[in-house]
């Protein structure tokens, strides 16, 4: 059983991450989060986001059978949260709130600290239709 990547999967994958990116990019705490928060909690943040991505991959998406497809498990995984936090990117500037140009640090810790839940709603929204 092989399990790839399509159109539909990426676009599970979106509307999850919105899902969660909209509420969360709303919020003047997470940009003020965003702000304020040191580069070595960052990188815990985000490996967090990682790992828990990967764990619910494993079991849910998966079934944890991944020995024979280890490279399409890291593929969905990073996929998941690229287009995860292409979608936060995309909402926050609609926003007016991912200073890339003019503030590239803030955009980006802004980026990762409401990725983490936009990644897990796409990772779960991705999951639904998965034997």
């Amino acid at each position: 059983m092989k399990i790839s990547f399509n159109l539909e999967d990426a676009s599970q994958v979106m509307i999850g991450a919105f899902a969660l990116a909209v509420p969360i990019s709303f919020s003047e705490e997470a940009w003020k989060l965003g702000e304020t928060l040191p580069l070595t909690n960052l990188l815990l943040l985000f490996l967090l986001s990682v790992f828990f991505l990967g764990f619910f991959a494993y079991e849910s998406v998966f079934q944890g059978n991944i020995r024979y497809r280890i490279p399409v498990f890291l593929f969905r995984i990073g996929i998941a949260y690229l287009i995860a936090g292409i979608v936060v990117a995309l909402v926050l500037l609609a926003l007016n709130k991912f200073p890339l140009l003019s503030d590239p640090l803030t955009a980006l810790k802004r980026l990762i600290v409401i990725s983490m839940p936009a990644s897990m709603g796409a990772i779960i929204v991705d999951s639904f239709d998965k034997e």
